[in-house]
């Protein structure tokens, strides 16, 4: 029974335990009304809401807002070194508190559960895929993704001795210490690219050897903007899984590129449909609906692609500007405070081909100058894409050595 919940076969020495006869577990609660009992005097208590902490974190550290003492049931209180769990947000996600706090009613906090487990060995378990199937099989057939003290209670966790748990906790923290330190690396160089891409693309830095006023151009008028018109009768049920070419949505754009593993696909007739919308490299895209402005330079296609009708393919008609320097330029501020503009402190779901008649903009003089702020910044690029590689290495090797070590498939000497 033990092996049919796991789904694996774990060493003869472990145990199997079920969670909830080894561990206190409570669902954290909001005070009413809330606002009665915020307060910034640092007399208050750490108040931990969902959103105080991100995808990255292992640790919850610190939080903006605080809750007096006498909002604060004791019953939701926290401790440093607790291990809480998302029971909505981040389904099931696991966090250790390096505070202590009062926790709101979307946590659910286990405690007492040091008889049997130490405590970083319990976090890797209760991340793990044995746990997270456990979670997906209670909630098969509902609708409600979330989860309960009743559910979390009925987990069933390998459970070798506190010393082997240590040693498993201890590997998978060095890896994750790898992780965390490459993570903060990437934002660093993304954060120094940013500003430099912003100095570069509007002139505030001028690179060596070149000189003389930029260019004011109309980005409309200098380029042919094309779109799938409608949507051509084109369906959702046209959406394929393969097919003779990418189907490019505005959920597919990751990092100023596409995601080609995330593309539906269309068949040759709906490719060769619409010659306009027929992607290559060294084209520029850019969304029109939804989530509106996001940008990729096509570099890497491998094979026919063409657009739904939530994306733009922009492609210069004059040699006024390189598509890979609009790029960067609609990456910036520049464009940023366009779409500002054009919202004009409202919310607007939709980019017009008439809206981008709007849009000036001044370039470098010369071609040259373009492409030596297009190399310097393709550079720091490609550093950055190197990195994030690693990190899903890295982040590949980790999950691979938590299914072997919390299962026991290896064994730590």
């Amino acid at each position: 029974m033990v092996n049919e919940i796991l789904k694996t076969d774990i060493p003869d020495d472990w145990s199997v335990i079920t969670l909830g006869n080894y561990a206190q577990i409570f669902r954290g609660g909001s005070p009413r009304p809330i606002q009665a009992f915020l307060t910034t005097s640092d007399k208050g208590v750490n108040w931990i809401k969902i959103g105080d902490v991100g995808e990255e974190d292992k640790f919850i550290k610190s939080t903006e807002e605080k809750i007096v003492p006498e909002g604060v049931s004791r019953s939701r209180m926290v401790f440093r070194g607790d291990l809480i769990l998302s029971n909505s947000m981040s389904y099931g996600r696991p966090y250790i508190m390096n505070i202590e706090g009062c926790i709101h009613d979307g946590w659910l906090v286990i405690q007492k559960y040091d008889r049997v487990f130490d405590r970083d060995y319990l976090y890797y378990a209760l991340s793990s895929g044995l746990t997270m199937k456990q979670y997906v099989a209670m909630a098969a057939g509902s609708s409600v993704q979330n989860l309960n003290k009743e559910k979390v209670s009925k987990i069933v966790l390998p459970c070798p001795r506190i010393s082997e748990q240590k040693s498993i906790a201890e590997v998978l923290s060095d890896i994750d210490t790898l992780i965390i330190d490459l993570k903060k690396l990437i934002r660093k160089k993304k954060d120094i690219r940013q500003g430099t891409m912003q100095m570069l693309v509007t002139g505030k830095k001028r690179l060596d050897g070149f000189s003389g006023d930029w260019v004011k151009i109309n980005l409309a008028k200098n380029s042919r903007l094309k779109a799938r018109i409608g949507w051509q009768g084109l369906t959702t049920a046209e959406y394929l899984d393969e097919g003779y070419s990418y189907l490019i949505t505005g959920t597919d754009f990751k990092d100023g590129r596409i995601n080609w593993n995330g593309c539906h696909y269309v068949n040759y007739d709906r490719y060769v449909q619409d010659p306009n919308i027929q992607v290559s490299n060294g084209d520029l895209l850019l969304t029109k609906d939804g989530t509106i402005g996001k940008v990729a330079y096509i570099s890497d296609l491998n094979r026919p692609a063409t657009l739904n009708s939530g994306v733009f393919v922009v492609k210069p008609i004059t040699d006024a500007y390189t598509a890979h320097f609009m790029f960067y330029v609609l990456e910036s501020s520049v464009f940023k405070e366009f779409l500002q503009q054009l919202s004009a402190g409202s919310t607007i779901n939709h980019l017009y081909q008439k809206d981008l008649v709007k849009f000036d903009l001044y370039v470098p003089p010369t071609t040259e100058e373009q492409e030596a702020i297009i190399g310097i910044l393709c550079d720091m690029d490609l550093d950055i894409y190197k990195l994030e590689e690693k990190l899903s290495k890295y982040q590949k090797i980790k999950q691979g050595m938590m299914d072997e070590l919390l299962t026991g498939k290896v064994r730590l000497v």
